[in-house]
């Protein structure tokens, strides 16, 4: 991709999204229409999964204009990049809003909270044509209140941007650098399935992440400081409870400068065959994990890793259904089978 265009991508990404949020809703669908081809498809986290269309797009963002009428966008990361031959954009940040009405189960709150969301767009000819969107719905929850899950092992909160604040990325960038910083990313992805099963150091993680890093999980997993830190909080639990884990694809693994974004639909797959992650005993099922990456590296290592993960759609796999189990704590319990 030249760098005009990816450029000219981020651009317009970060003025349209940032006009989409704030528009009134009879005009969402007159914006839309000018970011997103006609036929576009929107990959969602649970309950908005897979749409197509931009009837259907439109439906959820007039769904969160009720809900959240203020909405401010404030991204902390936007890069963009290509890979396997598309244009991509990532966005990383947060919806500061009122929380005026329930949404998607979420009981409002009527004072501000702050909508984690991680997005990745994919642009043919100037439009978007994909767009994968993880919202954070269980971080939600726990603003307003309704936390359905055992307390998290690392510790809860809004994400901070990066530490160098300069994860905007509306300027041309060095795509050597960009380059680099992917290579040392999917070095470490590689060091993990060095994995003996018996020994962490058998990964030799260390080699890959800054000595303080920060690791700043989904909501239910949490942030952790350090790999003394994202080893007790994070990877034993997620190491226990799902042992044969291994990867599935990426739809998008781009670096920008010290930024790295990669993600797949699902990106792991596992049996849950452990128990202690998340507070669950072993089911022994099936999952696929949707999840996105976002890094920052600094002199070759990683120095922070924000990691959403469709953690509903997840949990749902593993038979525990996290959206009626809030409407059972909001005294709508299920009275039949």
């Amino acid at each position: 991709m030249s760098d005009d265009r990816h450029l000219r991508n981020k651009r317009q990404a970060y003025a349209t999204l940032r006009e989409l949020a704030a528009a009134p809703a009879p005009r969402i669908a007159s914006v839309l229409k000018r970011a997103y081809h006609d036929d576009a498809d929107w990959f969602g986290s649970h309950p908005l999964n897979e749409l197509h269309g931009i009837a259907a797009i439109e439906n959820v963002w007039l769904g969160m204009r009720r809900s959240f009428p203020d909405m401010e966008r404030r991204d902390s990361i936007l890069v963009g990049g290509e890979y396997q031959g598309a244009d991509m954009v990532a966005a990383m940040g947060h919806y500061q809003a009122t929380f005026a009405e329930d949404w998607l189960g979420v009981p409002a709150t009527h004072g501000v909270v702050h909508l984690r969301y991680c997005e990745v767009h994919r642009y043919v000819d100037g439009k978007i044509a994909h767009t994968y969107a993880l919202i954070d719905l269980l971080d939600l929850m726990r603003q307003a209140g309704v936390w359905p899950l055992p307390p998290s092992l690392g510790a809860e909160g809004m994400w901070p941007g990066p530490a160098t604040g300069d994860g905007l990325r509306l300027s041309a960038g060095d795509g050597r650098l960009g380059e680099a910083s992917r290579k040392a990313v999917l070095a470490m992805h590689q060091a993990m399935f060095d994995f003996d099963g018996v020994n962490l150091d058998s990964m030799d993680q260390a080699e890959y992440w800054a000595e303080h890093f920060m690791w700043y999980g989904t909501a239910g997993i949490g942030a952790c400081r350090g790999m003394t830190g994202y080893q007790a909080h994070h990877q034993i639990p997620f190491l226990t409870a799902f042992p044969d884990r291994g990867g599935a694809g990426h739809y998008i693994c781009i670096g920008d400068g010290e930024y790295v974004v990669t993600g797949g639909w699902p990106s792991v797959v596992a049996t849950h065959t452990g128990g202690g992650w998340i507070g669950l005993a072993p089911t022994n099922k099936p999952v696929g994990m949707r999840v996105m990456d976002f890094y920052r590296t600094e002199r070759g290592q990683i120095a922070e890793n924000w990691v959403p993960i469709d953690m509903i759609d997840l949990l749902l796999q593993m038979g525990t259904d996290v959206l009626a189990r809030l409407e059972h704590m909001r005294g709508n319990p299920r009275h039949s089978l």
